[in-house]
């Protein structure tokens, strides 16, 4: 049986290899291509005499979803951290990207909840606000890998902005999931506000203690420990209630930025070649790593999709209004700005990883009955191909800004 699950995860990263190359060439999210790679799975392994029900039994006995989403959110976190540079010509684009992606984060949070509500009798406002956060978030883990072929200037501002809504999005719904469970509201904020602020500079202090330690270390073994200390550091924060991706984004833009960081008398602790050997392994390792969690994240969920849900005519009523509702808010958080290439940008919008991740995360507490996952698949593959039709068309990059990023 073991040489079975081996050669079935062989089989898998080699056509995710496949699916990725498909993408760059066509602009077709790889994610779909999982996606659907999962869907035929199920059906298939019926032939070889295999229980579906089983298999779906053990996926839900050991979480896989949630661990393997959680791991892939922190590996691509720290993937987009790893590849951006902050400088100050570049203070504008970090600026808007922020302010877009939490404007459009509210405003279509609210929106869907209020869709929800007139939708299902038995959502109120906190529940609709819980359902409705998951369903609002970019998703950076396909925003990230589909943007690559784009001019440098809308590259960075779709990298930036996907990860603010991943972050934003992130914290915003733990935020209302703790408050649900306390009587005051001034409290829960408080405590937030605390908690982001310790978050913060614990972050800062930690990057600054791992990079000079790490820099240091002669043992050749030292990269998948550090990835080791980052999983550890996010998860005890986890537990303590913080907003551990911070600690992960803080690192990130810390070490590829080094220069920035260590200024003054911090400066002769550096070692450049160290670090520079090390940020450009770690990106390296980063990314592959990143490439196989997200793999098997969307063949599992694929495979656990009941294709029934696909042909409730009130689910497809749900997911076109919600869908209107997520391109029209998007345009609204544009307006305040001027960006060249508006069509494409309103059409880089998918919702994945981080939107499975909350949804399987949320306390029983809020569960409902009534929202059905048909809604979520719906959202993610219109999405995705929305996506894709934006791509389609995109200008190839200017010889100008190839000469500079070379």
């Amino acid at each position: 049986m073991e040489y079975y699950i081996i050669i079935a995860a062989s089989v898998i990263i080699v056509l995710s290899y496949l699916f990725n190359h498909v993408s760059t060439k066509s602009s077709i999210p790889s994610v779909l291509l999982l996606i659907i790679l999962g869907i035929v799975g199920r059906e298939v392994i019926g032939v070889f005499g295999v229980e579906k029900e089983r298999i779906l039994e053990i996926f839900a006995r050991i979480r896989i979803l949630e661990v393997l989403g959680t791991l892939g959110l922190i590996l691509i976190v720290l993937e987009a951290a790893l590849e951006l540079k902050i400088a100050k010509d570049k203070l504008k684009l970090i600026s808007k990207s922020f302010f877009i992606a939490l404007s459009g984060l509210l405003l279509c949070m609210f929106s869907i909840s209020a869709i929800l509500i007139y939708s299902f009798e038995s959502m109120d406002w906190p529940t609709a606000l819980v359902y409705a956060t998951p369903l609002s978030i970019l998703s950076s883990a396909i925003v990230i890998p589909s943007v690559a072929n784009l001019g440098e200037k809308d590259e960075e501002f779709h990298i930036y902005e996907s990860t603010f809504s991943d972050i934003l999005g992130i914290m915003i719904f733990y935020f209302l999931v703790e408050l649900g469970k306390s009587s005051s509201s001034v409290m829960v904020l408080g405590d937030f506000t605390f908690g982001l602020v310790i978050t913060i500079v614990t972050s800062i202090i930690l990057s600054y203690v791992l990079i000079y330690v790490f820099q240091n270390l002669e043992t050749k073994v030292k990269l998948f420990l550090m990835i080791a200390v980052l999983f550890l550091l996010f998860s005890v924060g986890k537990l303590m209630h913080l907003s551990s991706l911070l600690i992960i984004l803080v690192f990130g833009l810390i070490l590829n930025n080094y220069k920035l960081f260590f200024v003054g008398r911090l400066r002769k602790y550096l070692r450049p070649m160290a670090i520079e050997n090390i940020r450009e392994t770690f990106l390296m390792i980063t990314i592959e790593s990143a490439f196989v969690v997200r793999t098997f994240f969307f063949v599992i969920f694929g495979f656990s999709i009941a294709l029934s849900a696909l042909f409730d005519i009130k689910v497809a009523i749900v997911s076109a209004v919600i869908l209107v509702i997520i391109y029209l808010t998007r345009f609204i958080s544009f307006i305040p700005y001027k960006h060249e290439n508006l069509k494409r940008a309103l059409t880089i919008a998918p919702r994945g990883l981080i939107t499975l991740l909350l949804f399987y995360s949320i306390p029983e507490e809020y569960h409902s009955e009534e929202f059905k996952s048909g809604i979520l698949l719906f959202i993610i593959i219109v999405t995705s191909l929305v996506m894709t039709s934006g791509l389609v068309k995109k200008e190839p990059k200017k010889e100008e800004e190839i000469s500079e990023v070379e």
